[in-house]
């Protein structure tokens, strides 16, 4: 069952989505060459402390980290660790926080000193971009997969594919609620969104093949090909007008 959040609900979300974002802009400015992804984790912690929230990822079935740090073809889920960053990578955010029994997530994929080569600028961009064409449909009275298709849409048109094996969620009293909410879909089908419906929308795009697998460690995925891959994602409330993004 999809919940309807009420105004206070979303009122709260969005306090958990201010830290979510204040998180990633201290990350992001922190990820720099030589820069362990551990150490980014330990400082997102610090953060996460100071507000009185608490990290959605830790312990979140077994996971280690207060953050998902992915680098270059890890999709999502890496383990932050000893692995330090390099000019020329990239680095997929993913930022989790819940605060007062709220959840927030968003994520951000960033390029790494210079130099960077185009192709990882672009598919940064074309990422970023299908996220932003995904929330535009997030308004009352479409369907749900009228997200997802303008999300494959825009990044298959520029030469990309969508992971199929992760989704995006609703979000509120819980990380992750329903619906599931796939990076691509037939347009006017799913359940009609209606106001007050809070989903975290991600689109997790790939250079190459959409095909991931799974690491040793049991969460970082990454593409079989081995391709770059990157993730944006926005918690987002449905509303009669233009969507609200309560990781902003």
């Amino acid at each position: 069952m999809i919940e309807i959040k009420s105004e206070s609900e979303i009122s709260r979300i969005k306090e958990a989505g201010k830290i979510v974002r204040s998180v990633i802009e201290e990350i992001s400015k922190s990820a720099r060459p030589g820069v362990a992804t551990g150490e980014l984790d330990k400082k997102a912690g610090q953060i996460i402390k100071g507000f009185g929230a608490r990290s959605a990822f830790k312990g979140y079935r077994g996971f280690p980290g207060n953050i998902c740090a992915s680098i270059n073809e890890q999709v999502v889920h890496g383990i932050p660790g000893n692995t330090r960053l390099k000019s020329g990578d990239i680095l997929s955010i993913d930022v989790g926080v819940e605060k007062n029994g709220f959840y927030a997530d968003a994520a951000v994929t960033i390029a790494i000193g210079d130099p960077v080569l185009k192709a990882a600028r672009d598919l940064i961009d074309a990422t970023e971009g299908a996220l932003n064409t995904g929330i535009k449909k997030a308004v009352q009275g479409n369907r749900l997969f009228d997200i997802s298709h303008a999300i494959q849409a825009y990044a298959e048109k520029r030469g990309y594919s969508l992971v199929r094996a992760f989704v995006g969620h609703g979000i509120g009293r819980k990380m992750h609620e329903d619906p599931e909410i796939p990076n691509f879909g037939k347009p006017g089908t799913g359940p009609r969104l209606k106001s007050g419906m809070v989903l975290a929308i991600e689109p997790m795009v790939n250079q190459g093949g959409f095909e991931v697998e799974i690491l040793s460690d049991g969460w970082t995925a990454v593409t079989r090909d081995k391709k770059l891959s990157a993730h944006f994602e926005h918690t987002v409330c449905v509303t009669d007008g233009a969507p609200m993004v309560l990781t902003l």
